[in-house]
């Protein structure tokens, strides 16, 4: 059993890992030669149990449509930085206040198949929060268990046909919620560094 305690988070930011990629299962796959967009999401555990907040994108978005996601987006021009759309955008998509959250820091950058450079933002969630998913961008907001998150063992590899050949990809199946792609590797690595 994984147990959960916040100094672990900050243990794990101090642990090295290189970048990841939706490619690195898929050595055979070139990714395109054209610049990525920058983008953050969050990866906010409540403080006190480490529930892990997690969406399900709502299944008309150009990016994504229906999967398992951290709360995150595109770095809009007035945003600073990653951290900064990643708070903006978990206000935005489940309703969290920027200033219930403590940023623990960033993970290295996942390259995702769709063109971003996406930076995971560690953060603890402080005092009671219940996610409100934004009608048209979220279709539920839920939380998974750290003992979930945090166990490598959890996580298995997966393959389907996708433009015309196999892709491989990382899976994390809890209950009804498919957790998959981008979001089960940078996860991965996180459970990795723990």
């Amino acid at each position: 059993m994984t147990l959960w305690s916040p100094a672990r988070l900050h243990e794990a930011l101090h642990r090295a890992s290189g970048p990841s990629s939706d490619y690195d299962l898929n050595p055979d796959a070139t990714p395109p030669d054209a610049p990525l967009r920058p983008a953050g999401v969050l990866a906010a555990f409540h403080a006190d149990d480490g529930r892990l907040v997690l969406t399900k994108r709502a299944s008309g978005l150009r990016h994504h449509p229906g999967q398992i996601a951290l709360p995150g987006g595109k770095v809009d021009p007035g945003d600073t930085d990653a951290t900064a759309a990643a708070l903006r955008e978990a206000h935005e998509e489940v309703g969290l206040n920027p200033a219930q959250v403590r940023v623990l820091g960033t993970l290295p950058p996942h390259r995702t198949v769709t063109g971003f450079s996406v930076t995971p933002v560690l953060a603890l969630i402080d005092g009671p929060f219940a996610p409100i998913p934004e009608a048209g961008e979220v279709e539920e907001a839920f939380t998974l268990p750290f003992a979930h998150v945090a166990d490598p063992a959890r996580y298995r590899v997966e393959r389907r046909r996708w433009r015309g050949g196999w892709r491989s990809y990382h899976a994390a199946p809890f209950g009804p919620y498919y957790l998959w792609g981008a979001t089960a590797r940078i996860l991965l690595g996180l459970a990795h560094r723990l």
